[in-house]
C-alpha cells in the first residue's frame, strides 16, 4: 500500500507472513515454545526500496527471527485479492501477520480472519488520534496503526504567483482557477485518481464527505448516501469532465498516473498522497521547486480527506506470537517511523514526528497534511468494504462520464448499497 500505496500507491501495505504465532485458542508453538520464529515479510512493491534496508536493522539485532522480504503485486485491488485468496484457506493459510490497507480491517475482522489485539501492549496514545479508529472493529482493536495517510491538493505555485492568486479553498476557487489559469499556460486544471478502481471509491468519498454527506453509517448496517450532499459532490467531479477543466485522461489515472502527469508539468492542480509531493520535488522533476500543498478544498472552505495507510494485523491461524508482537512494535516504534518519512516517503502514525522541527524543514507539507489526517474521514466501514468498493467504483465513473446524471447516479448508489448490506 515500498508498500502498496493505500488505493494503489497512497501507502504502503505489507503483509507479514511468519512461521508461527500462537492464536488464542489454538495450538502451541510446536517449535520454540516461546512464540518466537522466522518470519517473511510480504508487501506489494516498495518502490522507494527503503523497506529491505530497514528489515536489515531488524535481522541484524533478531538472528533467531530474520524476516525475509517478499513483494506481492503493485495494485491494492491485486493484493487484496491475493490477501483474501489465502486467508480463506483457514489455518493453510501462509499469512500470519498482514499490513492491510486501513478501510479492510473491519472485513477481515468481520469475516474472522484476525484476531482482536491488546491495546496496552502498543504505544496508541502516541498515535495521531484518527489512525486509532481506522484499526477497531465493534469496538475492539484488530490491528495497530502502522502509516496514516490523507489527501492533500498539490498546486503549481511557481504559476498562481504569476497570476497573483493563493491556492483554493473552496471548490468555486478551484473550477475558476482551473478553467481561466490553467489554459493560459498549456496545463490541464485538475486531476485526481479516476480510473474505475480503490481510488475513484477515495475521490468520490471525499467529495461527498467534503461537502458534508456521508455514505455508509452504522458500520455498513445503514445507506446514508441518498442526500444533496452526495449529488453535490459527485456532481462536482462530473461537471469538471463535462467542462473539461477536468482533462479526460483523468478518466485513466490511479495515483502513480496522475503524479507523473503532475511532475512533468501537465497540470495546475492535482489531489493525490503526500508521497506524490515529495517525489516531484525531487531531483530531476520537471516541477521541483515549484509545487505547494494545501488542504483539499470543499465547497465552502478546506474539504475533507479520507483516512489512508496501513495496519498491522495478525492472522487469527498464526503461531509465533512473540515475534509477531515484537516485529509491530519495532515498525512503530519511533525510530522506525521516521525512517518510514525519511526514507520513504510515508506519513507516520507518530504525532511527535509532525512536529520535528528538522522534519518539517525537510518536508514543508508537514503541518498541512498533520491537520489533515486530524480533519480527514475514514471510508464506509464494511464488512463488505470489497464490495461497497465496487460499486461506488462503477457508478461514480458512469456519472463522470455522462451515462448518468449525478442524481440518477445517487440514486442507484442508494439501492445497490442497501443490497450489499443486506447480504
Amino acid at each position: 500500500m515500498r508498500w502498496m500505496r493505500a488505493a494503489g500507491r497512497g501507502l504502503l501495505v505489507l503483509v507479514v507472513v511468519m512461521t508461527g504465532y500462537v492464536a488464542s485458542g489454538a495450538h502451541a508453538d510446536e517449535d520454540s515454545g516461546t512464540g518466537r520464529g522466522p518470519l517473511t515479510l510480504a508487501t506489494a512493491g516498495d518502490l522507494t526500496g527503503y523497506l529491505g534496508p530497514l528489515l536489515e536493522g531488524w535481522n541484524r539485532t533478531h538472528p533467531a527471527e530474520k524476516v525475509t522480504l517478499v513483494e506481492l503485486p503493485d495494485s491494492a485491488d491485486e493484493t487484496h485479492a491475493q490477501m483474501t485468496t489465502d486467508l480463506r484457506g483457514g489455518d493453510r493459510s501462509r499469512f500470519d501477520v498482514l499490513n492491510i490497507d486501513v478501510n479492510w480491517t473491519s472485513e477481515f475482522a468481520a469475516a474472522g480472519w484476525i484476531r482482536p489485539l491488546p491495546r496496552d501492549r502498543f504505544p496508541l496514545k502516541t498515535f495521531l488520534p484518527p489512525v486509532v479508529d481506522t484499526a477497531t472493529y465493534d469496538g475492539r482493536l484488530y490491528a495497530v496503526p502502522y502509516v496514516t495517510n490523507a489527501g492533500l491538493l498539490l498546486y503549481r505555485k511557481d504559476v498562481l504567483a504569476k497570476e497573483g492568486v493563493p491556492p483554493p479553498r473552496t471548490w468555486a476557487e478551484l473550477e475558476h482557477d482551473a478553467k481561466t489559469i490553467a489554459p493560459k499556460y498549456g496545463l490541464g486544471g485538475y486531476a485526481g485518481q479516476f480510473l474505475p478502481y480503490e481510488g475513484l471509491t477515495v475521490n468520490a468519498a471525499e467529495a461527498v464527505y467534503s461537502a458534508g454527506g456521508t455514505i455508509l453509517g452504522d458500520e455498513g448496517a445503514r445507506v446514508t448516501v441518498n442526500s444533496a450532499a452526495a449529488r453535490e459532490g459527485i456532481g462536482f467531479l462530473a461537471r469538471g469532465f463535462r467542462e473539461g477543466w477536468i482533462p479526460r485522461a483523468a478518466l485513466t489515472y490511479k495515483e502513480e498516473e496522475s503524479k507523473q502527469a503532475f511532475q512533468d508539468g501537465h497540470l495546475l492542480f492535482l489531489r493525490n498522497w503526500p508521497y506524490a509531493y515529495a517525489v516531484a520535488s525531487a531531483r530531476g522533476s520537471k516541477v521541483a521547486g515549484r509545487i505547494g500543498a494545501v488542504p483539499l478544498p470543499g465547497p465552502n472552505g478546506p474539504g475533507t480527506s479520507v483516512l489512508g495507510g496501513s495496519n498491522l494485523a495478525v492472522n487469527t491461524h498464526a503461531r509465533h506470537p512473540d515475534s509477531a508482537a515484537r516485529l509491530i512494535a519495532y515498525l512503530t516504534s519511533e525510530p522506525v517511523q521516521r525512517q518510514v518519512l525519511t526514507k520513504g516517503a510515508l506519513p507516520p502514525v507518530r504525532a511527535a514526528l509532525y512536529q520535528d522541527p528538522a522534519l518539517i524543514r525537510q518536508f514543508p507539507y508537514l503541518p498541512t497534511l498533520r491537520a489533515a489526517v486530524l480533519s480527514a474521514a475514514p471510508r464506509p466501514k464494511s464488512a463488505h468494504y470489497d464490495q461497497v468498493s465496487l460499486v461506488v467504483q462503477a457508478v461514480v465513473h458512469d456519472a463522470l462520464t455522462g451515462r448518468e446524471t449525478p442524481e440518477e447516479a445517487v440514486r442507484r448508489l442508494a439501492r445497490e448499497l442497501a443490497a450489499v448490506s443486506h447480504r
